[in-house]
């Protein structure tokens, strides 16, 4: 291979991304176990894995946060950054991706994962990150390579180029050809696969599929093109060098086979990363980051732990980290690193400094957070890269299970957000609950185990109380009189009202029409302050809107008149008229935009239509092929578990985003069964 190929990059980070239960994490263990960074490969099922090793991941199987291992290949050091594959805990992915150098995205031969992968690929795609596809599970593949290709394809838009094809012993696949060198392999469990001599059908196979890559490398190479129509073999480097660059400038994705579960294809893909994916300089480039001389990074995850504080899990991009350097944030905050360690999984290693190109954790910056530029300068750098977390999707109100831990959770919950910055907390100001949003049913339990086990906080949870309201629908005068004496001062005031509906969004609207002095003007800021508060509940039980009330008379005494007097006067007034203005109960109603492959469209009409939505439209999603966008109006109350159902539908890929659109009248039945459970409740 040329020079320019095999020169050192330092220190790479590679993320290895994917769909749900496609492997990334046994990945890891055999890349892990291949390059002697552990004695040997763990298991996700057995709990013995290096990665996914808290005890969320642990307990439910299955990838919660991101690991970071570090590991030595051919005197090259690779951090791998294994991210969750669930949409639910996406936001970790996303927040890395920036910074590393290629992404490995884990997939295997399954239709139903298609708009998952889609989603992954989209997210690559638009940072322009140079990805390889590792097909795996090779060995229970039931399709020939091509078809599976042609399945895959629709989910990337660039071209997924074979590397490799496999070599087949009857129904089962033995080993593969390596179409840039090629050369044949046969698997061997656990072991380095074994050279053996490329003939016969394989050999065939070899210089068609060969070909066909060529082809897809000259669509960008001329002289490879010349070569290709003059029926000349193009030299083997200048393969390896178009492979490379074409990886770079993100014109290709090749496709590498293997079984994770059995180490097999994991050097050759190792070979491949060191030989193709670019360095840090390249990743900076792209990043849009000049040739600073301080050093200059960037955090990708924050990390509180039980007894060693804050972690700040951060790619140096240039120049040299020394342990206790202040650094100054894209933010505005400064702080000094205390302790520089090389994460690897649970066990990290304690470092002196970091060079331009290492992943490491740095301690004790208590006011840096996840998406932060770091500099060693004086001025506070650029942001290199901005992501915001996705829309939330579902809500639980909580509290401490012990009121005197509400301080306790509150910081419980700072540090929870720090962490994973796609969970929201919002207070009700009607409830007074904590209402905390999340990215579906999981992501909501994991984050309560969090609390419990790593914060030390129980916390009861309950769905979310809806903002339902009352109106009214009749006009009415009404007299509100408070009179008590109880020695020495006593309290009079007295006012009448005009109550009368205004239209919906009207809100509320308070005037007085008072003449002669009834009610002084200096009472009258007191019997607007009373006519709110007798609206905060009203005979139905909830706040009441759009509402005009005017002060039209009253009276008052020159001694036991006071603004407290008037106030309540003016509460038993507005009590007293409503509930014969005809209350009327209003609901909220959201417009709802879903997102899902277009084969799930029929099943989220039918999920929408079964819970009171009223579906405005829908086309294709733009820029988006084999994708829907479907709009619908729908009570608030119908979609607190819609998104459950929705990914149901969609194996897990769909979403949607809410906005609040008006408040609609329940009347009947409905209102009947909201208004006594209410009261339950209350």
């Amino acid at each position: 291979m040329g020079q320019d190929v095999r020169s050192p990059r330092g220190p790479r980070c590679i993320a290895l991304v994917g769909p749900f239960q496609s492997g990334k994490t046994t990945l890891l263990e055999a890349i892990l176990a291949r390059t002697g960074a552990i004695p040997r490969a763990g298991s996700v099922d057995a709990g013995t894995s290096t990665g996914d090793s808290s005890p969320e991941a642990r307990r439910h199987k299955m990838g919660v946060g991101l690991t970071a291992a570090t590991t030595s290949f051919m005197g090259d050091s690779y951090t791998f950054i294994d991210c969750p594959g669930s949409v639910e805990f996406a936001h970790d992915m996303r927040a890395a991706i920036p910074a590393v150098d290629a992404a490995v995205v884990v997939c295997e031969a399954d239709e139903r994962k298609l708009p998952q992968l889609q989603l992954i690929l989209r997210e690559l795609e638009d940072l322009g990150v140079p990805r390889f596809l590792f097909l795996n599970k090779i060995d229970r593949a039931n399709k020939r390579i091509r078809e599976t290709l042609a399945t895959l394809q629709p989910a990337s838009r660039i071209p997924l180029v074979l590397r490799q094809i496999p070599i087949w012993n009857g129904d089962l696949i033995a080993g593969f050809v390596d179409l840039a060198l090629e050369r044949a392999f046969v698997y061997r469990e656990h072991k380095a696969s074994e050279v053996v001599a490329l003939e016969g059908g394989d050999l065939d196979r070899e210089k068609e599929a060969r070909f066909s890559m060529l082809e897809k490398l000259a669509d960008h190479d001329d002289a490879l093109m010349e070569q290709l129509l003059e029926d000349i073999p193009p030299p083997r480097d200048a393969v390896f060098d178009d492979l490379a660059r074409e990886l770079r400038e993100g014109l290709i994705c090749p496709v590498l086979l293997g079984s994770a579960i059995r180490e097999n294809g994991v050097l050759r893909l190792m070979k491949a990363l060191r030989h193709e994916s670019p360095g840090v300089t390249e990743t900076a480039k792209r990043l849009g980051a000049s040739s600073p001389k301080d050093a200059l990074a960037y955090v990708f995850k924050t990390i509180h732990l039980q007894h060693g504080g804050k972690l700040s899990l951060t790619r140096l991009l240039a120049g040299h980290l020394d342990d206790g350097a202040t650094l100054q944030s894209s933010s505005g905050e400064a702080g000094r690193a205390s302790g520089i360690s090389s994460p690897n999984c649970a066990h990290d290693t304690k470092r002196a400094s970091a060079e331009a190109g290492d992943t490491v954790a740095l301690g004790k910056l208590d006011a840096i957070k996840t998406g932060d530029t770091l500099s060693s300068g004086k001025v506070a750098p650029a942001a290199l890269a901005s992501v915001g977390p996705l829309p939330p999707v579902l809500a639980i109100a909580i509290s401490a299970a012990d009121r005197k831990d509400d301080v306790k959770l509150g910081q419980a919950l700072l540090r929870l957000n720090e962490e994973d910055p796609s969970l929201t907390m919002v207070q009700n100001p009607q409830t007074h609950d904590i209402v905390l949003w999340g990215q579906g049913e999981m992501h909501l339990r994991v984050a309560l185990e969090r609390l419990r086990e790593r914060f030390g906080v129980n916390v009861k949870s309950q769905p979310p109380a809806i903002g339902y309201q009352e109106t009214i629908r009749k006009s009415i005068t009404q007299r509100g009189r408070h009179k008590k004496q109880s020695g020495g001062h006593g309290q009079f005031g007295d006012v009448v009202l005009e109550v009368k509906p205004m239209p919906r969004g009207g809100g509320f609207e308070f005037q007085e029409k008072v003449v002669g002095g009834a009610v002084p003007r200096n009472y009258i800021g007191a019997v607007e302050e009373g006519v709110v508060d007798g609206l905060l509940r009203g005979p139905l039980g909830f706040p009441v809107i759009d509402v005009h009330v005017t002060l039209t008379d009253g009276s008052y005494h020159s001694v036991d008149s006071s603004d407290l007097a008037f106030r309540t006067a003016a509460r038993i007034g507005v009590s007293e008229a409503l509930p014969q203005c005809q209350p009327v109960l209003l609901e909220p109603i959201h417009v709802v935009e879903i997102v899902c492959p277009t084969d799930a469209t029929a099943k989220i009409n039918a999920i929408l239509s079964g819970r009171r939505g009223q579906i405005l439209g829908f086309d294709t999603r733009e820029g988006w092929p084999g994708w829907d966008r479907v709009r619908a109006m729908m009570p608030e109350a119908e979609i607190g578990e819609l998104i459950v159902e929705l990914r149901s539908a969609t194996a897990g890929a769909g979403s949607f985003t809410r906005q609040f659109d008006r408040m609609a009248e329940v009347t009947g039945r409905a209102a009947d069964q909201i208004i006594a459970a209410h009261r339950v409740a209350a």
